[in-house]
């Protein structure tokens, strides 16, 4: 990461970046080569040394994975020692970062990189090894966000730094009664006890061989890769920045040093990185301005939105077959619901709400007509009551032209971050002219203008020709208080006759309740049953 805290005394060099300096471009597969660096572009007073940067000038792309945007590592700025002690002086220096700033903005890539693969369903059990120098502080900090993104995080911490800085983060983590395990009380088999390690025991500054207790901790991550190709299951390996142990320039050069699962390299990756072959390589933290990546001519993928990390480099090959879950909820019994399914369904709502779930009211409706073909597509819920659930649409669209032939279907809710899926089955109808007219009126003028310009389902000669036709109606509407409700627009609502709600469980044992109406004693009632998983 970065280093330099204003003294030139003992160091643990390492640096971080931050800002988005590239664009963010539409089609990132046809971006033309980006920034070069070259001997005669920059000169960073280096000797034998060809080049501070070495890069590619083959143009990047882009692919969306999990979120994040993906850059070929061919075309990435890879940083020298010197180059990197060099930025961090200027950080640290003309433009007024403190060491508290960067070391937090490191450990929370490095967390944010780690929650973006490992998600604590299966990967709760987190130990980071931390050694004395800042990236040691980015271990810690990184350990405080784990807790709060809902992993369980240890900490090994065997030569503790006397500064206030690393002290306090040592209380924050032991306010959260985060435990601290001594080198001693390391349980033998590491593999039984950690589902990812994270190695923040040295930085790119570090010259060589470790001293104890750290070179046998580095060879206790080395025996656990041996273990796993040996067939044993191991825990994920995290190095931060730099694999400790490696040359900051040529790599893991005996060939017998640490093999993480993910890097996370800080502000720009260093040369060693380019000898990294596991399948997670990540870029972190987001501080370095404008003004650092043009004189360095830094070449580096946009971060996307908010995120604070990167993925660089090729998506690992996805096994489809591997790819599962494990859930973990609390028991749905019959006896803690809800009677009536369209309370329960209002009190799952709300938890999906109260969770902060982007579009809750979103939901899968799928439609037949009279050839019995299925169609699929979201929707969003505009109301519900004993009635039934309401939706808006266009009354020429194919779900409509369905639902006209034959009115049976179904609405699925998904709310990932609670376990839970809605199944709702009935027939649909349409509502009142008078209801679809005071939903409509209550939308935003360019949702009511994008009403009446879509014609939905039928084709159109391209975007440009929708744009078109809506800067004419805005005009047309720009004297008019209020947009009239087109005819050809309003709502539906599925009237259930059945409900099944569900929950994800360990091994696959899902809770499964099914609503449905069945008369007794002349009163309509819902008969509750569980179904096998």
């Amino acid at each position: 990461m970065w280093s330099i805290m204003r003294t030139r005394a003992r160091t643990m060099t390492r640096f971080v970046l931050t800002q988005s300096f590239l664009p963010v471009s539409p089609n990132l597969c046809n971006i033309s080569p980006l920034l070069h660096c070259s001997p005669s572009s920059v000169s960073l007073g280096l000797t034998g040394s060809s080049s501070s940067c070495e890069v590619s000038g083959r143009p990047f792309f882009s692919r969306s994975f999990s979120g994040l945007q993906t850059m070929a590592e061919d075309s990435v700025t890879y940083l020298s020692q010197r180059a990197a002690a060099e930025i961090d002086e200027t950080l640290m220096g003309p433009l007024g970062f403190s060491v508290v700033q960067l070391m937090e903005l490191a450990g929370l890539s490095v967390a944010a990189s780690i929650a973006e693969t490992y998600k604590p369903s299966e990967y709760k059990r987190v130990l980071a090894i931390c050694g004395p120098g800042n990236n040691g502080g980015d271990g810690l900090v990184a350990a405080r966000h784990l807790y709060h993104f809902g992993y369980k995080p240890f900490v090994c911490y065997p030569k503790r730094t006397p500064k206030a800085l690393y002290t306090g983060l040592v209380t924050q983590l032991e306010s959260l009664s985060i435990p601290f395990l001594s080198v001693e009380d390391l349980p033998s088999d590491l593999s039984k006890d950690f589902d990812v390690l994270v190695d923040a025991m040295f930085g790119f500054s570090f010259h060589g061989a470790p001293r104890p207790p750290f070179e046998n901790l580095i060879q206790r991550l080395v025996s656990l890769h041996r273990d796993d190709t040996a067939g044993r299951k191991s825990p994920v390996i995290v190095s931060v920045d730099i694999p400790s142990g490696w040359h900051v320039e040529e790599g893991d050069v005996s060939g017998e040093g640490i093999k993480p699962d993910m890097l996370v390299s800080l502000t720009a990756p260093k040369l060693c990185a380019k000898h990294f072959c596991g399948p997670h390589h990540f870029l972190g933290g987001r501080f370095v301005p404008p003004s650092i990546a043009e004189k360095y001519k830094f070449q580096l993928p946009p971060y996307p939105g908010t995120s604070m990390c990167v993925r660089i480099g090729k998506v690992p090959q996805i096994d489809l077959s591997a790819m599962r879950e494990t859930y973990v909820s609390p028991e749905f019994l019959e006896e803690q619901v809800e009677a009536n399914p369209f309370e329960q369904f209002n009190k799952w709502f709300k938890d999906a709400v109260a969770a902060g779930l982007r579009e809750p009211n979103a939901m899968a409706l799928s439609t037949a007509g009279k050839n019995g073909k299925l169609s699929s597509r979201m929707v969003l819920l505009k109301g519900v009551d004993e009635d039934g659930f309401v939706w808006y649409t266009n009354y020429g669209s194919r779900k409509a032209h369905e639902l006209s032939e034959n009115p049976w279907a179904s609405l699925l809710f998904y709310w990932d971050g609670l376990n839970r899926q809605v199944r709702v089955e009935g027939f649909a109808e349409k509502v009142s002219d008078h209801e679809s007219e005071q939903y409509f009126l209550s939308r935003p003028r360019g949702s009511q203008i994008g009403a009446v310009v879509s014609d939905q389902s039928s084709v159109v000669p391209g975007r440009q020709a929708l744009h078109q036709q809506y800067k004419e109606l805005e005009e047309k509407f720009s004297s008019m208080s209020v947009i009239p409700k087109p005819k050809h627009w309003g709502g539906y609502r599925l009237k259930p006759e059945l409900f099944e709600f569900w929950q994800g469980q360990p091994s696959r044992l899902h809770d499964r309740l099914q609503y449905t109406p069945q008369e007794i004693d002349g009163k309509q009632v819902w008969k509750i049953v569980r179904l096998a998983p």
